[in-house]
């Protein structure tokens, strides 16, 4: 595969070697990339814009979704509570399976878990130019549907100047982070060659939640007045301690808010101990090779091939489990603690294209689609049996599958103004996505039998988009867009749904998405609202539960909606001030909702509870930020409210306990700032140098960011009663008080 595109890379270089190059272009020509997925001001949609140096005031070592987290209808949820290590973005309450992201227009969501696992890209936002979010369903793109949200991301751009810089972080928690930066600039008038080599680490808030993080990026490219190739490779490896158990609210009074479950177990003198391996690990390669070309004043064109590998697994110790569902049998007894490794290998690789066309006078179209194939194989191996008789193979499987996705999709758009000032826009797609899955699952029936994984799905989705932008003033424009969408279920979603008495087969979603927009662009003030309505059929959304991986269970709820306000303000009354704001106001319901109520006699049956919440979707959402800049001196605090969220669909905020007390099942509000100084100075043989300190959590807000729940139901008279029963539990993901990072960064 790297052969094929070295040999792209010569072949194209060489039809272009007379050529000499426009260096006013060369930034042009790196954006049409995404000219095709990006939203601009006469689309009908909502949208925001991350530019280079927005992102590089924030980038001091923490995920993406951290860095994303001031943006409206936007939540983030860190396991390790640091905001390093896994990290997940939730949009209008929608979670990380239901959010498109690409880079370069090359999807990067996992084929099968639909989500990007931001931990196997460490540092990715140190070569990220420009990153836009569409929220809602957006325009139409590649890979994974967007029935929350779309990030769009540009990889850094080769510019024509060299350049040498490091960024160094470091602070709370052991946290630390060293970046190294260089390109060559233009070499020969055509070439240029630019990368990245970073090490991010951390020991987390929570016990034991370490994470060591190591990645690069590096891209080569060349140069002519009409054409880019470029070949672009990055990776990332990372090791991590699981933290994403969770901890309850009786173990952090009992033993401290970074209480950390996972890995407990008790030793030979009957002591609490945690297995100092319980950790994941993973190492994931990615290629590009992009071909952008102008072909005259009116068109332009981009074409794109990719592959990626990935490698890895997590260990876990695991307490008092059923030897059989291991393969396993033993002289010593029907159950043992064991450790295992859950283990899988995957390659992914495809092609995306679009031809642009824009006549300069009102008119612009794109046609592309995409081409993307997935192959993975997923297996489990037990490394250690604590009571067991004989010896354990140390290639001992007891599970294997393999997955192969297929994802084509063709899109046409048309943005036209047929008025002055009024633009239509016409989006339509069509997706296609075959699935199969064989092999060994990790279920089993009642007579120990192991059940196979088996599946065979094919979906065909019609995803129309229409809207009209109307600019009636040079500062005033307001859009009305309508949008339908359609998403397949997720591997999990399958697999979560097998059980030992039945299997229920998960159904495909459907969006209908309605947004209305205003917004008003001056010099000084910059204002929107934005009005959505997103009826669902079928959606997936999280029940609260936890499988036995430690992953999110979602399930089809036949009828829900999401509707909102989302406001947005920029104030920019002097020269060096900036105030911004923005909020969301949102109601998110699911309709004719049912709970499986337990009977005396330990029967099963279903009660009505009617409207709910959906969990994990907060009603309000406030970001506020202030900036100053002055000779070279940065002050800006900003601030985020989050009000309470369900864990639950059931509507149930709390449930009984055997001893009559309650438990909640809630997230509670939260209100947390951070504060951030800089000072930026030239000094001789220095482009720049920039000195500053961030202090997040600044009024030491005690607060989660996430967490899990399960509860029973029973009929007390003639009400619905939620009660522990036995085995439900609601633990959270706490987050860290204040804490701080230095950081410098300088550039040559």
């Amino acid at each position: 595969m790297k052969r094929k595109m070295f040999m792209g890379v010569a072949l194209l270089s060489a039809l272009h070697a007379m050529a000499q190059v426009d260096t006013t272009k060369t930034y042009e020509l790196q954006d049409v990339q995404v000219v095709s997925t990006r939203a601009t001001q006469k689309t009908p949609m909502a949208f925001s814009n991350l530019s280079r140096k927005q992102i590089q005031q924030v980038n001091y070592g923490k995920d993406v979704p951290s860095l994303l987290n001031m943006l409206p209808s936007v939540t983030m949820s860190s396991d390790a509570g640091t905001g390093i290590g896994y990290t997940g973005i939730h949009v209008r309450g929608t979670d990380p399976t239901r959010i498109n992201i690409t880079a370069n227009g090359i999807p990067m969501n996992d084929a099968e878990s639909s989500q990007l696992y931001w931990v196997n890209l460490g540092d990715f936002a140190s070569s990220v130019q420009n990153i836009q979010v569409q929220r809602g369903v957006g325009t139409s793109t590649n890979g994974a549907g967007a029935f929350g949200a779309t990030v769009n991301m540009l990889t850094e751009n080769i510019g024509t100047q060299p350049y040498f810089g490091f960024d160094l972080s470091g602070g709370t928690y052991g946290t630390h982070k060293e970046t190294l930066r260089f390109s060559t600039g233009l070499l020969g008038g055509h070439w240029g060659v630019q990368g990245r080599l970073s090490n991010i680490g951390s020991n987390g808030y929570i016990d034991r939640a370490t994470s060591r993080l190591n990645s690069y990026f590096l891209q080569g490219g060349y140069f002519a007045n009409k054409t880019v190739v470029k070949l672009i490779t990055f990776n990332g490896t990372e090791k991590t301690y699981m933290a994403w158990d969770y901890a309850s609210k009786a173990d952090m009074e009992r033993y401290g808010r970074t209480y950390n479950p996972s890995g407990m177990y008790t030793d030979a003198n009957g002591n609490t101990a945690f297995y100092d391996n319980q950790t994941d690990n993973y190492h994931q390669q990615h290629y590009q090779l992009l071909w952008n070309q102008i072909l005259n004043h009116d068109w332009n064109m981009n074409i794109a091939l990719h592959y990626t590998h990935g490698d890895g697994f997590y260990e876990q110790y695991k307490t008092d489990q059923k030897l059989y569902k291991y393969l396993l049998n033993s002289t010593l007894g029907s159950k043992s603690d064991l450790i295992r490794q859950k283990k899988m290998k995957n390659d992914f690789y495809g092609a995306v294209a679009s031809v642009n066309y824009n006549n300069h006078n009102g008119l612009t179209a794109n046609i592309g689609g995409g081409w993307n194939k997935y192959d993975g194989d997923h297996f489990g191996k037990v490394i250690w049996v604590r009571e067991f008789s004989g010896a354990i193979n140390p290639n001992h499987e007891y599970y294997r599958n393999n997955a192969k996705k297929t994802d084509g999709n063709i899109y046409g758009k048309v943005n036209y103004e047929f008025l002055e000032g009024l633009n239509g826009y016409v989006d339509l797609q069509y997706r296609h996505v075959s699935y199969q899955m064989s092999g060994s699952s990790q279920e089993f029936d009642d007579n120990h039998i192991q059940r196979p994984l088996i599946l065979d799905k094919k979906y065909d989705f019609f995803n129309p988009k229409f809207g009209l932008t109307y600019q009636f003033l040079p500062e005033h424009t307001a859009y009305i867009s309508y949008a339908i969408a359609h998403k397949e279920p997720t591997r999990n979603d399958f697999e979560d749904m097998m059980s030992e008495t039945e299997t229920v087969d998960p159904k495909a979603e459907r969006l209908n998405d309605l947004e209305i927009g205003y917004k008003y662009e001056s010099s000084v003030l910059s204002a929107g609202v934005n009005f959505y309505y997103m009826d669902y059929d079928n959606q997936f959304v999280l029940t609260g539960a936890q499988d036995s991986n430690g992953e999110m269970v979602a399930r089809n709820i036949k009828d829900s909606y999401r509707m909102g306000v989302e406001l947005t303000m920029g104030l920019r009354p002097f020269k060096g001030f900036n105030w911004d704001l923005n909020a969301t106001f949102s109601k998110n319901r699911a309709k004719n909702m049912n709970v499986t109520v337990i009977n005396p006699d330990w029967s099963q049956s279903y009660a009505h509870v009617g409207t709910t919440h959906l969990a994990y979707s907060p009603d309000v959402i406030v970001n506020n930020m202030f900036s100053y800049e002055w000779k070279g001196l940065k002050v800006s605090l900003s601030s985020k409210y989050i009000s309470e969220q369900y864990m639950t669909n059931s509507g149930f905020k709390s449930y009984l306990e055997d001893d009559g007390s309650y438990t909640s099942a809630m997230i509670d509000a939260m209100f947390v700032s951070d504060l951030d100084l800089s000072y930026t100075f030239k000094y001789k043989g220095l482009k720049s140098a920039t000195v500053g300190v961030t202090i997040y959590n600044l009024f030491n807000e005690r607060y989660e960011s996430n967490g899990s729940c399960s509860m029973n139901f029973r009929q007390n008279g003639d009400k619905i009663e939620a009660y522990n029963g036995g085995w439900a539990w609601a633990t959270y993901s706490a987050q860290a008080p204040t804490h701080v990072l230095a950081h410098l960064s300088v550039n040559f």
